[in-house]
């Protein structure tokens, strides 16, 4: 298929990045499986594996703009990570990787990243986010300490996270953005990426995702995951759906998630890198979406999603 992805930001993310890391990963995949790949991003993106076509971020915002132009003759399907203003006659479709208020509804086109996620929206059309193993380092041997990687926001819990090394005395990473006050147990490692966060993703014990809202997918997951590293998590949004009892811990408080510290360590690191490459892979991923793109151009409505426990 000749496919054109869309994105607004300069490609590879620097710094963490969520949506951008998808919409590399998807293209390798998408190059991988022997399809023809666009990328409509600003000037500057270096993605080998698709062929740029370079837009101002400025023009993405400007309501004038007729994305018309940056489309290439020929291309079959046109896939946004944001609403693209496009005319009737060219098939598009677009992701939505963050979230809105319960019961929502969006157009038809819209794909979702989790069935937790469609379903609070009216829908049942989801693709799992997948990324590119060859960015991760599987390390069965674990360090000295526990980890928090992910924004550093309420909703994401990692008061939580900091109120457990205080309570046991276990070391804790927090990766994040600005620097919150922590303890003597904690050390604060700023925004990584890179062989950095690599390396904290790989020699961790346990991951800490305890989200109190609801995610709509949680992309630390899967880089635990494929890192080797169980989870802790809470049950919000697609978090149950995304791990499993095999890879993951749950509660619903600070206590419950220190009661449940040593069953998560003591998860079989080989158990969570073979459920990311079951699920989680950017070639999995992109046979997905091409099941999309050719359902949509077909029969004019999207598909429904395979689930984890399919």
């Amino acid at each position: 298929m000749r496919i054109t992805l869309v994105h607004h930001t300069r490609l590879p993310v620097q710094g963490y990045g969520g949506t951008e890391r998808v919409v590399v990963a998807l293209a390798r995949g998408l190059a991988s499986l022997g399809h023809e790949i666009t990328l409509v991003a600003p000037p500057g993106t270096q993605v080998p594996e698709a062929r740029l076509v370079p837009i101002e971020t400025s023009r993405f915002r400007d309501v004038r703009f007729d994305l018309r132009e940056a489309i290439p003759a020929g291309a079959e399907i046109v896939h946004g990570f944001f609403p693209l203003r496009l005319p009737s006659g060219i098939p598009w479709v677009w992701t939505l990787e963050g979230t809105t208020r319960n019961g929502a509804t969006r157009p038809g086109n819209t794909i979702y990243v989790s069935a937790d996620h469609a379903a609070r929206h009216g829908s049942a059309s989801f693709v799992y986010n997948g990324l590119d193993p060859a960015e991760f380092e599987f390390r069965a041997t674990k360090g000295d300490y526990d980890l928090f990687l992910g924004r550093l926001h309420h909703s994401k819990g990692f008061q939580w996270a900091i109120s457990a090394a205080r309570a046991t005395a276990r070391s804790l990473v927090v990766a994040g953005g600005w620097r919150p006050i922590l303890s003597r147990y904690v050390r604060f490692a700023g925004t990584v990426d890179g062989a950095e966060k690599r390396e904290l993703l790989a020699g961790a014990r346990v991951l800490w995702m305890p989200a109190l809202w609801d995610e709509p997918f949680g992309l630390t997951l899967i880089e635990a995951l494929w890192s080797g590293t169980p989870v802790l998590a809470t049950r919000r949004g697609a978090l149950p759906e995304i791990l499993s009892e095999a890879v993951a811990e749950f509660g619903s408080s600070v206590d419950e998630l220190v009661a449940r510290l040593p069953a998560a360590t003591a998860k079989d690191p080989a158990a969570c890198r073979a459920r990311a490459e079951h699920y989680f892979g950017h070639l999995r991923m992109a046979e997905q979406y091409v099941r999309f793109y050719r359902a949509y151009l077909t029969e004019g409505v999207l598909p429904a999603g395979v689930r984890t426990d399919a």
